[in-house]
């Protein structure tokens, strides 16, 4: 099974067992990002933006850095509260050491807070660095972030007991677009997966296909 059809099985239970309000508040911000004029994220052939961040033990740890290591392969995801973000990244901690073997390293970014980015990498097991962006100034940098509106706020409060600002220690309700960019050692972007559809991801196996190529 890919991971899309994972995280579709995953979307029937949703809309199963979610109030249609909820779900209507949802989909409209996914529908509203998808038709917005201006496009989220990074294109192929753009400078990747540095920056150091901090992992879940504290260490910093920079792009440029990472990058005259080989190829990295840089992901935003929403957080660990989110389950389809979770099922990604246990997706790509399996095909790791092939990641590996293609000379890339694998770097996974949040807003959340440092705790809770060391509490989701025990839990499963990740063996890449995940680092936090606290307050969203790389996911801005990379153009991915943007703030919750009001009414999907009160669906993570109200329906799922999440209060975004708290988990994330910081005074913003804020998000980045699940995003993957591929970036050569000269830092340029050489593929782009960007989509608003947080229950969609990139393919592991497209990884691989997209570092073969590099």
């Amino acid at each position: 099974m890919s991971l899309n059809q994972a995280l579709d099985e995953m979307k029937r239970e949703f809309e199963a067992h979610t109030p249609l309000e909820a779900q209507a508040a949802l989909y409209r911000l996914i529908r509203e990002q998808q038709e917005s004029e201006k496009p989220f994220g990074l294109q192929v052939g753009d400078k990747a933006k540095d920056f150091a961040l901090t992992d879940a033990h504290g260490r910093q740890v920079s792009l440029y850095e990472e990058l005259s290591a080989g190829p990295v392969v840089l992901t935003f995801y929403r957080g660990g509260w989110c389950p389809y973000c979770s099922r990604q990244l246990r997706a790509y901690q399996q095909v790791l050491p092939e990641i590996e073997a293609l000379g890339a390293r694998l770097i996974a970014v949040s807003p959340q807070n440092p705790d809770q980015t060391l509490s989701q990498t025990e839990k499963d097991e990740l063996r890449f660095q995940v680092l936090s962006d606290s307050h969203g100034m790389v996911a801005a940098s990379y153009g991915i972030l943007y703030d919750v509106p009001e009414d999907v706020q009160a669906v993570l409060q109200q329906g799922f007991g999440l209060d975004l600002a708290e988990y994330n220690a910081t005074n913003r309700w804020i998000l980045p677009v699940p995003s993957t960019f591929m970036i050569d050692e000269s830092g340029i972007v050489r593929s782009a997966y960007v989509n608003p559809d947080f229950m969609r991801r990139f393919e592991p196996d497209d990884i691989l296909s997209e570092l073969s190529k590099l």
